[in-house]
């Protein structure tokens, strides 16, 4: 009797997915987005990081007027109906980073567009909603590409609808997702935040602070009054655990001109264009009006 032949190793799914097979696993995270970012031309990113909890400013006012619908209902308000008002209240103040958010992705989509070489400067985000999302969505209403680095979470954690499909990456190791924002990052907009933001852009500060990044790279921290209440850098230097010149690793931001206008005046000084196809796009422009 003929026997069946084995299962070859590399389509057997009990062993990849079992932990003798964790290497191949990681590997797999590396590789595969390599291949993809060079077959769709992708030479650079400008990343965003911010929650996933602040929605849209319409979303947000959707939530306060529902909320004080059903505080009319109620002749006592409740203390815990006290707290969702003071939340619904709160999340309307912060939609604005949101919005700010998703203007900043649209003015850099829009500017790299306009650039001799394409593909540079893509948008990307965590993939995920909230500022991610608005990352996301700025980039597509400037009808550009953008791309999302989704993380596999039991919470919180979906694509959101505004990443270019063919850009679209799952993750299962937080430090490979940490690695693709770093490898092709050339600037970096930290909107508020979190625990995982917080960890994103201190691991990101920590390695340019070591020099374990080589190359040049923005960081911008979006909403000074947001960060120096959530991280008191003076009492970092007052202490002595960091140097004073550290500061100089970031900017802030307050506005998303402000903002647009740093990101792009390092990335011209500090990644310059090709001049030469800058100006035969400027005149194949200017010969089809």
């Amino acid at each position: 009797m003929k026997q069946r032949l084995p299962v070859k190793a590399y389509k057997n799914l009990g062993f990849l997915n079992a932990k003798d097979a964790r290497p191949i696993r990681i590997l797999s995270e590396f590789l595969e987005p390599l291949s993809r970012f060079g077959y769709y031309g992708v030479k650079d990113t400008v990343v965003f990081f911010g929650s996933a909890r602040i929605h849209s400013r319409n979303y947000c006012l959707k939530r306060l007027r529902e909320t004080k619908r059903k505080a009319k209902k109620h002749k006592r308000i409740s203390p815990q109906l006290q707290k969702e008002l003071q939340e619904a209240e709160t999340a309307l103040e912060i939609s604005s980073y949101y919005e700010d958010a998703t203007e900043v992705a649209r003015l850099m989509t829009e500017w790299s567009h306009s650039l001799s070489e394409p593909n540079r400067f893509v948008v990307c985000s965590g993939g995920g909603p909230g500022i991610m999302e608005a990352a996301n969505k700025g980039a597509a209403m400037a009808n550009g590409k953008s791309i999302g680095l989704n993380i596999s979470l039991p919470f919180e954690q979906y694509p959101n609808s505004y990443i270019t499909p063919e850009l679209n990456f799952e993750f299962h190791y937080f430090f490979m997702r940490k690695y693709w924002f770093m490898y092709l990052g050339k600037a970096l907009i930290a909107f508020p935040g979190g625990f995982g933001t917080l960890d994103e852009f201190m691991e990101l500060l920590t390695l340019l602070q070591t020099g374990k990044i080589k190359k040049k790279m923005t960081v911008v921290l979006y909403g000074k009054k947001y960060w120096d209440e959530i991280i008191n850098f003076n009492a970092l230097i007052k202490y002595g655990m960091i140097n004073k010149s550290d500061l100089g690793l970031f900017s802030f931001a307050d506005t998303p001109t402000e903002a647009f206008s740093i990101l792009k005046a390092d990335l011209l000084r500090n990644y310059p264009l090709d001049k030469k196809k800058q100006n035969e796009r400027r005149r194949t422009a200017a010969n089809s009006l």
